[in-house]
């Protein structure tokens, strides 16, 4: 069951790993490009493309594409992060050929119909309205926003609908040229497959993908700052970050391990305390989110306008009590919950699909599951120590609040 690479003459890499014990394939199409590469006017052109490039090829309609894949009982899809943009397929192991060449015709050959596209443009807005009437995405997007002020990372992922709606076939066209490259690409594969012969498909699918060079995104950093949105809603959605760190950041997994201590699961601190305790919240959670070269930690809660102040102070008082450092079972608990998960991720096809082209993608490696739990070994109770005075000695934490507004103005006064 070991994967393994195939770097092709133009750049393009190739990822999989055999499972010879199941039925099927999951394959998919990785494209080094997201959001944090699109200028402010080209914010939301990304996914745009994304939706577009299912929408007909110069040998398939869109309705072509859709029953070819479940005339043989797959599934395809597709979605852009600010980082990259990933077209997925499952398919029975027989169909893994289809499965390729759809993709690759999707990739390499769109026609990106201009009429196609003013209908897509609606569908988008759909989105787009459907998002903001939903408070506990806004709240993230106006996290991301304050974190990473004025720079691409911190934009939304679908974009303004004025964007939207001046987007045109040929900036989508121009976009894809320029970053749909074969060194940017990565098909990542697991499944009852031969590498072998995957390897031949992508050469023969994939014979006509650009080569080139794109230039890299800006550099992130952190910023800070809140972002209070008024809104008459039931409940007070808050959102709290802090700098967070890369992928190649040497403490990543110390701060995968806090996070998992203080907002991880249903045995963690704010779980326990916020909601368990005192009936603050029904959903509180932390996270820790990483890029290439920064990252954000962050905690969300919703809870009601009068417990918005005490839900504070639990938060700042349990980040701050564990400068104290963990207790022994809730290392051992916050670890064991992070190994399990990577050996979890392995048995499904898909998941496991996603981890060794995001791994191409960032370490341009496999990185081994043995790797990934010796450093989660490795991260010791000062670490965690070190972890919270990182974050309670940090003075410009970002706020979002989507909710009521008065609700929060002493504790940001």
């Amino acid at each position: 069951m070991s994967a393994q690479v195939t770097r092709l003459s133009n750049g393009l890499r190739i990822v999989s790993e055999s499972r010879r014990t199941v039925e099927t394939v999951a394959i998919g199409v990785w494209v080094d490009v997201g959001a944090r590469f699109e200028s402010a006017e080209q914010n939301g052109l990304t996914h745009c493309l994304e939706h577009m490039l299912f929408k007909g090829t110069e040998t398939r309609s869109a309705r072509d594409i859709a029953f070819e894949i479940e005339a043989v009982g797959g599934h395809m899809n597709a979605y852009t992060s600010r980082d990259n943009t990933t077209y997925y397929a499952r398919v029975l192991k027989e169909d893994m050929e289809l499965a390729v060449d759809l993709l690759a015709d999707l990739v390499l050959n769109s026609v990106c119909d201009a009429a196609e596209l003013e209908r897509e443009k609606d569908v988008i807005l759909q989105e787009i309205g459907q998002t903001l009437d939903t408070p506990d995405d806004v709240v993230f997007d106006n996290l991301q926003s304050v974190a990473f002020k004025d720079q691409a990372i911190g934009r939304t992922i679908l974009g303004p609908a004025e964007n939207v709606k001046a987007f045109t076939r040929d900036g989508l066209m121009g976009f894809l040229a320029d970053h749909y490259l074969a060194s940017n690409i990565v098909i990542s594969a697991v499944g009852n497959l031969d590498h072998g012969k995957l390897v031949a498909l992508v050469e023969e699918k994939f014979a006509s993908v650009k080569v080139g060079t794109r230039k890299q995104p800006e550099p992130a950093h952190f910023v800070g700052g809140a972002a209070i949105q008024d809104r008459e809603l039931e409940q007070l959605h808050l959102t709290l970050g802090w700098p967070g760190v890369s992928y190649h950041d040497e403490r990543y997994y110390g701060h995968q391990i806090f996070s998992t201590i203080l907002g991880g699961g249903m045995s963690s601190r704010l779980f326990q305390e916020v909601r368990e305790h005192r009936g603050l919240a029904y959903s509180v959670y932390s996270f820790s989110s990483s890029h290439a070269e920064t990252g954000l930690f962050g905690i969300y809660a919703g809870t009601s306008p009068d417990m918005v102040e005490e839900l504070v102070d639990v938060i700042n008082s349990e980040m701050k009590s564990l400068e104290q450092g963990p207790n022994k079972q809730e290392f051992e608990i916050a670890r064991a919950q992070l190994k399990a998960g990577l050996m979890m991720a392995l048995e499904a096809t898909t998941s496991r699909m996603e981890q060794l082209g995001r791994q191409i993608l960032v370490f341009d490696r496999i990185v081994p599951v043995q790797e990934m739990i010796s450093n989660v070994e490795g991260v010791l109770a000062d670490d965690i120590a070190d972890v919270a005075s990182e974050f309670v000695d940090f003075s410009n934490p970002s706020v979002a609040v989507v909710g009521d507004a008065k609700a929060v103005n002493s504790f940001l006064a």
